[in-house]
């Protein structure tokens, strides 16, 4: 396989990925971005989580996506805030560590870490694994 090959393969799983947490996103855009600011400034990762877990609620069954503990903010003059959510998601035999990134109109997934315990041996493989767990991990109302 060609770096070429592999990068398609992670282009593909981050853009599955995005497109997965979709409704977890805007569902966190419903919170005021000063809160998230409050909280993650003053450490107080206890409330983001209270806020991640309730927007993960309704699409994800329980301890497939969860959030990974930290968070950080950029806050400049120039442009609107960003917020940054460690993530993790967990299912069946995938394991991916993401950062989820969330600004006014654009959420983006940087992947950290993907493995499959049980790989096929080929990254494409892995990929439909990967797609096959989060199809498997919604809750019957979000995977309609």
């Amino acid at each position: 396989m060609t770096f070429a090959q592999r990068d398609d393969q992670a282009e593909l799983r981050v853009g599955v990925f995005r497109e997965a947490v979709g409704a977890v996103a805007a569902e966190l855009r419903l919170v005021d971005v000063e809160d998230f600011i409050a909280y993650i400034h003053c450490r107080q990762f206890a409330n983001v989580q209270d806020i991640v877990n309730s927007s993960i609620e309704p699409f994800f069954k329980p301890g497939t996506l969860s959030y990974g503990g930290a968070a950080h903010f950029e806050l400049d003059w120039d442009r609107a805030p960003t917020i940054i959510l460690d993530m993790e998601f967990r299912h069946r035999s995938v394991r991916v560590v993401f950062k989820l990134t969330l600004s006014a109109f654009q959420t983006d997934v940087t992947i950290e870490h993907f493995s499959v315990s049980r790989s096929s041996g080929g990254p494409d493989q892995d990929t439909a694994r990967l797609i096959e767990a989060i199809a498997d991990a919604r809750t019957p109302i979000a995977g309609h």
